[in-house]
């Protein structure tokens, strides 16, 4: 099973030093809660391990039976945007992120992944009718199209109802007891249950906004 390692991560952003010195250690079925303010790098640390920013420093390795696949082939990344496109129904972006996530030809279909998230009723909307909660369960309805070990989250509860926070944390534990791994930032409880906690503090001076 697969496991991450992080020593002395550094990310620098507008010649800022946005996040400096983290490490951690996560192992297969474990999660991790990133705390601090807004501006504090949560979201610049979640991207970067993602691939989406480089690393100024420090270092970043995974172990494991798949260690030699990129990490951001193994992982499934959902930010503050949903990462829909309007136009196409609930269904058919489902459709579009298992072609462009999944390693093989097996994927669940959009209608499976939507019933999890209480959304199969909705799966032939066009996604610019839906409620701002309702993008957000088809945005983690991604997490179900394609097997990847690492779920990179950042706010993954926003607009989330009572009911689909608890199918949330159902499907965070079901993640977790195949072996997979949680990392996730938050100002909201998640239901993660024995999470660790990795906390950025404040925010740089003079920096404000979602780092």
């Amino acid at each position: 099973m697969t496991s991450l390692l992080a020593r002395d991560l550094c990310v620098d952003r507008g010649g800022r030093t946005i996040v400096k010195n983290i490490s951690f250690d996560l192992r297969a079925g474990e999660a991790l809660v990133a705390l601090g303010r807004n501006g504090a790098g949560k979201s610049t640390l979640l991207r970067a391990i993602a691939g989406f920013l480089p690393l100024s420093g420090g270092r970043l390795s995974h172990t494991g039976a798949e260690a030699e696949i990129p990490l951001p082939e193994l992982s499934h990344y959902v930010g503050h945007a949903d990462g829909l496109k309007s136009a196409l129904t609930a269904a058919e972006n489902l459709a579009f992120w298992a072609r462009m996530l999944a390693r093989s030809d097996e994927t669940p279909s959009p209608s499976s992944a939507l019933q999890r998230v209480g959304l199969k009723r909705l799966a032939d909307f066009p996604v610019a009718y839906l409620s701002a909660g309702q993008k957000r369960r088809v945005a983690l309805a991604r997490l179900f199209m394609a097997p990847r070990p690492l779920w990179i989250l950042d706010e993954p509860a926003t607009a989330l109802d009572i009911a689909s926070q608890q199918v949330l944390a159902e499907a965070f534990a079901e993640h977790r007891a195949a072996g997979g791994m949680i990392l996730a930032a938050t100002h909201a409880p998640l239901g993660l249950v024995d999470a660790a906690t990795l906390d950025l503090g404040s925010a740089p001076a003079d920096l404000g906004g979602n780092a």
